[in-house]
């Protein structure tokens, strides 16, 4: 890779929100082992398929309060934690079902008003107030670069996103903070030279 960097420590997220469960054995055939949703009643269908426990499970869209208790039972990550009172709901159902649930803090690193997550001022609070919950572990953090003309003109969101992990895990003393969600279809690549553990990517592997 161009990056330097080794294949195994990048994870690909198929989002396969454009298909139907009948993708999902076809989609485990070719290799594909993280399946990312961003909307539980589409995931819902999804995970009636047979082989859908072959699969890690990422909800890697805005979570509400009332989504939690399908989202805890049956996703292995969330990618879109971003107040402590969605974290305090999501332990408390994760007590309940005796799971334990990975969890990313959503970071707004570009500002956009159309986008969800925290501001990056905001992540060392956060993280202070909800790390040591029980039922969830907070793996590191996640972000959604603007639509850009070229990849590299999201290079700067991914950069600052790494800068934010490294400063959190170093005031905090938090070694498992290692994972940086970022990066889709168009620029994917420019995501990994920049450090991420984990790339979302729809389009491009599932077609429009």
């Amino acid at each position: 890779m161009r990056s330097g960097r080794s294949p195994a420590e990048v994870r690909l997220v198929g989002v396969t929100k454009t298909v139907g469960a009948d993708a999902i054995p076809a989609l485990l055939d070719a290799g594909v082992r993280d399946f990312g949703e961003n909307r539980w009643q589409h995931a819902r269908d999804l995970l009636q398929s047979p082989r859908a426990n072959e699969a890690t499970w990422h909800f890697i869209g805005h979570l509400q309060t009332n989504k939690v208790k399908y989202v805890v039972r049956h996703f292995d990550w969330l990618h879109s934690l971003d107040s402590p009172e969605l974290a305090q709901a999501l332990s408390r159902q994760a007590v309940q079902w005796d799971r334990s649930l990975n969890v990313l803090i959503q970071v707004n690193v570009s500002g956009e008003q159309t986008k969800s997550g925290v501001p990056p001022c905001e992540v060392i609070p956060l993280l202070r107030a909800v790390v040591g919950l029980p039922g969830i572990a907070v793996r590191g953090l996640m972000t959604m670069a603007p639509k850009v003309n070229h990849p590299e003109e999201a290079r700067p969101i991914f950069r600052q996103l790494r800068t934010l992990l490294q400063e959190a895990r170093g005031d905090l003393g938090l070694p498992d903070l290692t994972e940086l969600s970022m990066g889709m279809s168009e620029d994917f690549a420019v995501a990994v030279e920049e450090g991420a553990t984990l790339v979302r990517v729809g389009r491009m592997l599932m077609g429009t």
